[in-house]
């Protein structure tokens, strides 16, 4: 785990302590503009596409981040309308 961790995650995505820092600003931010409540699939579902914005911002060029962005983005939606069901 501390190799996958310290060495090939953090040559893809930047050191954890950052990324996990950009990433709380992310999930703060959604706390302070959703309906208050307890969480629920559509809320998982938009933090993971700021989970993936976190991670875009710390390496623009790692396509995957942006393709599971895209797909938390859409599975929010479908939940949002209830289209997945």
């Amino acid at each position: 785990a501390k190799t996958y961790c310290t060495a090939d995650r953090a040559a893809t995505h930047g050191s954890a302590e950052d990324s996990f820092t950009a990433i709380a600003g992310g999930f703060e931010w959604w706390d302070s503009v959703r309906k208050p409540g307890p969480y629920n699939a559509y809320d998982v579902a938009c933090m993971m596409v700021l989970f993936k914005l976190a991670r875009m911002a710390g390496n623009p060029g790692h396509i995957d981040s942006a393709i599971d962005a895209a797909a938390y983005a859409a599975l929010a939606g479908e939940i949002a309308t209830g289209a997945g069901e």
